[in-house]
């Protein structure tokens, strides 16, 4: 058994789908099922295996996307980028997402379906591949509507958000689209990660680790009144007789809570 580590990340993984690819015909390899792909290291080795490491490329990364995108279509690929974007928190018996992707793309690419094998969720590498899709979109859907930005001092918006799954890329698409003339910061602390946006130009992705978090809490002069205003009508809106904080925490799950004006002070 061959088993190729890979970087926890779409170009990674991707790089890692080219890698082991590469190396069943490059050896001679009867089937896929002798290679493996993990996004992390294993806690333990195991026994007759054979671990690969896999340097990220960016080349090889656009090389798959651009064989799964040509042969398999636009969405296939959404659903494998979703899925690489997701959080693997994987119980004992559950397939690695790396290789559930890996298998996933191999049925697809061999199989006369295509992309139409998405909807073979008795396989457990396609119904691995489908449960990480929906949830890296379900959480990037509802962060677009539970992000709240602040005005610095400079003028830049910055926002934190705390996402199981890496959110990011798709936010910072959807707030370019909807912001292209300003000035903004998405801030993922749990990854230590931003995407930032220029104004007019599109954005970038960039370690964030030594972020300066004192600067961060230097707002503009007109912040604290805006968001003054915005917890006023927050309140005056309620209906106090109606409130409902359970369906309240059901529609707004309260690991967003810590990341809104309004609600940040109810935890």
């Amino acid at each position: 058994m061959y088993l190729f580590i890979c970087e926890d990340s779409p170009d990674g993984i991707l790089t890692g789908v080219y890698d082991a690819w590469s190396y069943k015909i490059a050896n001679h390899i009867k089937t896929h099922d002798e290679i493996g792909l993990l996004s992390a290291e294993p806690y333990s080795r195991r026994l007759f295996c054979e671990y690969i490491p896999v340097t990220v490329s960016s080349e090889k990364a656009a090389k798959v996307r651009h064989t799964i995108c040509k042969n398999l279509g636009a969405e296939f690929y959404e659903e494998i980028l979703n899925a690489t974007l997701a959080s693997d928190s994987c119980g004992k018996n559950q397939m690695d997402k790396a290789d559930a992707i890996y298998k996933t793309i191999v049925i697809a690419l061999s199989s006369p379906d295509g992309a139409k094998v998405l909807n073979y969720l008795n396989e457990p590498c396609i119904h691995r591949v489908f449960t990480l899709s929906r949830a890296a979109f379900n959480e990037s859907h509802h962060l677009t509507g539970f992000v709240r930005f602040t005005e610095l001092e400079n003028g830049v918006l910055f926002s934190v958000i705390h996402p199981k799954n890496n959110a990011l890329p798709h936010l910072a698409e959807h707030f370019t689209d909807r912001f292209p003339m300003e000035n903004f910061i998405i801030y993922d602390e749990n990854r230590k990660i931003a995407a930032i946006h220029s104004a007019g130009k599109n954005f970038m992705l960039a370690d964030a680790s030594d972020l300066n978090q004192s600067l961060l809490r230097q707002y503009s002069e007109k912040e604290e009144a805006f968001q003054k205003l915005w917890l006023a009508f927050f309140e005056n809106i309620a209906i106090k007789a109606r409130i409902n904080s359970k369906l309240q925490a059901q529609n707004v799950p309260k690991r967003f809570w810590k990341d809104m004006t309004e609600l940040k002070d109810r935890l």
